[in-house]
């Protein structure tokens, strides 16, 4: 096709519509969200009522806005501690592995990358409930063999952490492998031959290399930890994470406190992009 010549009128039209359709759908129920969390009424749905800062500021015997809910703090507390420690296990271990899948040779490797692959085609909850019947009984044989309390296996914050780890670090992995592929090895063979350490390689050529793809993994496994539930269900302890406690919160009658959350979660996922296309390197003249 010549992009120079005019398309039909057809075609620009299903364009246009397919477009306009597509970001409609995508962002007109955010919008709804953000807009009816400034609702003022009892529940977070149309028609609007007039405009109210309540359910963000509000702490009195009526209402009790998001900044005074205890419950509502702390289980973003709790979703933030075990989306860093899903962070950083992923980015540690998944840096690991991009070396091992993409610098060394040895037998079974294509079979192990392959495994590697498979948390990603399992369902969350399947992925749950296996990882849970399995510390369980690693807990309990513990118990009764050697009268060994292995709490980190049972339902608790530990074993959410270890679930999500699982299926996380295999997107982690699939990034920066990517990046350590695209890698011009000669900047290395040329280091080592200066007399350079291979740490000092390592540290001072290879993982500045690494450096954007490991951080725009660390954002991904932040925000795919933050906002996981099914893996989380089978999992949490008492110590509910915020997704299994805006659900529950639903469940018993929603309030437009919960629109305010999800309005707190839209902003900061948004500046979290920007940061990160901030801070995206730009490749220098070839000149």
């Amino acid at each position: 096709m010549i992009h120079s010549l005019p398309r039909p009128v057809a075609q620009r039209f299903g364009l246009g519509a397919f477009v306009t359709g597509f970001f409609v759908f995508l962002f007109v129920p955010l919008l709804v969200v953000a807009v009816f969390a400034f609702n003022n009424a009892e529940y977070p749905t149309p028609p609007w009522m007039g405009f109210t800062l309540d359910w963000f500021t509000a702490n009195n015997d009526e209402r009790t806005g998001l900044l005074f809910d205890a419950e509502l703090l702390k289980a973003i507390g709790v979703s933030t501690w075990v989306a860093l420690w899903v962070t950083l296990l992923s980015v540690g271990v998944g840096t690991c592995n991009a070396f091992l899948l993409e610098r060394f040779e040895f037998p079974g490797k294509n079979a192990i990358a392959l495994l590697a692959m498979l948390p990603l085609v399992i369902p969350g909850v399947i992925l749950g409930i296996s990882i849970l019947a399995f510390a369980s009984r690693i807990a309990n044989f513990a118990d009764e063999t050697w009268g060994l309390e292995l709490d980190f296996l049972r339902p608790g914050l530990p074993l959410v952490i270890l679930g999500q780890f699982c299926y996380i670090v295999t997107i982690a992995t699939l990034t920066i492998s990517a990046s350590l592929r695209r890698f011009d090895r000669t900047l290395e063979e040329a280091a080592l031959n200066l007399g350079a350490s291979r740490l000092a390689v390592l540290w001072t050529i290879t993982l500045p290399y690494l450096r954007p793809s490991m951080i725009g993994a660390a954002a991904m496994a932040f925000l795919m930890s933050f906002e996981n539930f099914n893996t989380t269900l089978m999992l949490v302890g008492s110590d509910s994470p915020l997704t299994v406690l805006m659900v529950s919160r639903m469940r018993e009658g929603a309030t437009p406190v919960l629109n305010a959350v999800s309005l707190l979660l839209m902003v900061a996922s948004a500046l979290l992009a920007l940061l990160l296309l901030w801070r995206k390197p730009h490749n220098p003249d070839p000149a």
